[in-house]
């Protein structure tokens, strides 16, 4: 990570996503690739404010404030559904877990209810991250962050107006792109905002 930011132009803002141990279970297929101990691999996922979890948190941590980052993004797995259960996880974790310099944005996909959204994003201090081209922030907070999604999609040409309103008039917004075309997606939405 101190590469990174020593390789990084002064005025480039980092944001990272939370290390997968915080958010999946140790069922998803993107477990494949870590070297996590199968004791270990047990207690990951789903917020669980255990040892692994927090371990976890630390690395996570440790990167982002040596980045000097300006988000970190827990993106959750559609499976993650707002049971009790899994309400209660997310804010014990966010309740108990250290708090840097950088925000922290929540991604949580399926079915889960705006208002609960707006609520834990405002109780446990969060950015709703969404794909503002599917659905708008819940969260009324003064900065966004925004994803926009689909590997095979291509942002059509009423979308980019609609992106450009959604960022308008924030004191920071932050929009990435993952999409087929990525790059030259995030280069033609700088232009568009430069203009």
């Amino acid at each position: 990570a101190a590469r990174w930011r020593a390789a990084a132009p002064p005025q480039f803002v980092f944001c990272l996503k939370a290390w997968q141990v915080i958010t999946h279970p140790p069922t998803s297929p993107t477990y494949r690739r870590t070297r996590l101990d199968a004791r270990d691999r047990e207690h990951c996922g789903q917020f669980g404010f255990n040892p692994t979890v927090r371990w976890a948190w630390e690395q996570t941590f440790a990167v982002a404030q040596v980045l000097r980052a300006a988000v970190v993004v827990f993106q959750c797995p559609a499976n993650f559904r707002p049971t009790a259960e899994n309400v209660a996880r997310v804010r014990r974790f966010f309740e108990k877990a250290k708090r840097g310099r950088f925000h922290l944005g929540w991604e949580p996909r399926g079915e889960w209810d705006p208002a609960l959204i707006a609520k834990l994003c405002h109780d446990l201090e969060l950015i709703h991250v969404v794909d503002p081209l599917v659905t708008d922030a819940a969260a009324t907070g003064p900065i966004r962050y925004y994803r926009v999604q689909g590997a095979q999609r291509r942002v059509a040409k009423p979308d980019w107006r609609r992106l450009q309103q959604a960022c308008a008039g924030r004191p920071a917004a932050y929009c990435f792109f993952n999409t087929s075309l990525r790059a030259a997606d995030a280069r033609r939405f700088k232009d568009l905002i430069s203009e």
